[in-house]
């Protein structure tokens, strides 16, 4: 019987460990299945390009995955039996369970309203394809001198407020922020960041919480109203409850706890990679939901499985944070490095070299999600008659 190796979700982590799993392994040994909620795969890092009205064209995963053995199931994960080695999920084919040996969990996260009133209600979020079509459509219907509210300061709050002023200059864009604008860049970067909105004309509101939305305004924790035709709520990231509600071990955020090869901690037939793996980094820090943790954490995961399968060491992968990339709209972006405390470094680059790398960064993570099995081996290696137990060492 051959191993069954299902991966959970198909963006960055998970589309790209499917593809590297099926270049490396056996089709006479392994059996390879993704179960994802949607047909296309979603470049989620362009998706308030999308929201704005901008055309992206989505890859179908039957097209993406065509000829590499790997089979795509398109239902949504409802429930995860560790003990059973089930996943309970639902399509149009109705209700099911897809069996597995091996288990990569890579669902990724969604948008957190930390509980704030009127999030669910009435705000707006670029963390999903039909989120962002909806704020698309939104946003189409407003007028000239139309107000937008991103709340949020982070690196999905910054790109979107840049991206909305760029594309819709009719439109009065302000930003909330928790604290100081770009803190946490260098005193240069930031310079750059606060040149841009001011030439984008986008309104700043530093040091003020959200503490409701309403549906044409939100409420700051001073009681400070701020007029919003639509509010776009980017204040952090989510996991979905099917972990921690599947008896895996996670840690306060709902995370997986997987050990330095990806591996679940209290399931070792689990793995986790992307926004669900509460992985720590090489400066004994979580890494952050990002798309660089999840091509960092997916060359892991998929590295522990093939090896523990084929009865080789299990190499380990750097997982180190590089830096910050951030658009600031089509023609400029910062890109800033950080030391091994995540702490920025003096230099940056910015301006349109940095928005012309910003632009070849997300080419290639789409071109090598697109080609999957680009540079097939000729031999695939196979698989041992008993796989590697838990608690093997690992090679530094």
């Amino acid at each position: 019987m051959k191993h069954r190796i299902v991966v959970l979700g198909a963006g960055y982590a998970g589309a790209f460990a499917a593809g590297n799993l099926a270049r490396r392994l056996s089709p006479a040994d392994t059996e390879i299945t993704v179960v994802n909620a949607g047909p296309d795969f979603v470049e989620r890092m362009r998706l308030h390009q999308l929201a704005i009205g901008q055309d992206l064209a989505f890859r179908k995963l039957a097209d993406v995955f065509a000829g590499t053995g790997v089979r795509l199931r398109l239902a949504r994960v409802t429930g995860v039996d560790p003990e059973r080695r089930t996943v309970a999920v639902t399509g149009e084919d109705g209700d099911g369970e897809v069996m597995y040996d091996t288990l990569l969990y890579a669902l990724g996260s969604s948008v957190a309203d930390h509980g704030v009133p009127g999030v669910a209600e009435y705000a707006f979020d670029v963390t999903g394809r039909s989120s962002a079509l909806r704020l698309r459509e939104r946003l189409a219907g407003l007028g000239e001198g139309g107000t937008v509210l991103v709340v949020g300061e982070g690196l999905t709050g910054i790109e979107t407020a840049t991206e909305f002023a760029e594309s819709r200059p009719d439109l009065s864009v302000a930003l909330a922020a928790r604290g100081e604008l770009g803190a946490w860049l260098s005193p240069k970067a930031r310079r750059h960041l606060r040149q841009a909105f001011d030439r984008l004309g986008i309104t700043v509101h530093e040091h003020t919480g959200i503490e409701a939305v309403e549906p044409t305004r939100a409420i700051a924790a001073d009681g400070t109203s701020v007029p919003a035709d639509v509010t776009v709520w980017t204040a952090g990231f989510a996991v979905h409850p099917i972990a921690a509600a599947s008896g895996l071990e996670v840690a306060e955020t709902g995370q997986i706890v997987v050990d330095r090869t990806m591996r679940s901690v209290s399931h070792p037939d689990v793995y986790a990679a992307g926004d669900c793996a509460y992985a720590i980094g090489e400066n004994g820090r979580p890494l952050p939901m990002s798309c660089a943790s999840a091509g960092f954490t997916a060359m892991q995961a998929t590295a522990a499985i093939i090896a523990r399968l084929t009865g080789r060491q299990v190499p380990t992968t750097g997982l180190k944070y590089y830096g910050n990339h951030i658009s600031l709209g089509r023609r400029d972006a910062i890109f800033q490095m950080v030391d091994g405390n995540v702490r920025s470094k003096s230099w940056y680059l910015g301006g349109r070299t940095a928005a012309r790398l910003k632009s070849g960064v997300l080419k290639g993570s789409g071109w090598s999600i697109a080609h999957p099995t680009f540079g097939m081996p000729k031999h695939k290696r196979r698989l041992v008659t008993e796989p590697e137990p838990a608690g093997v060492k690992v090679t530094a």
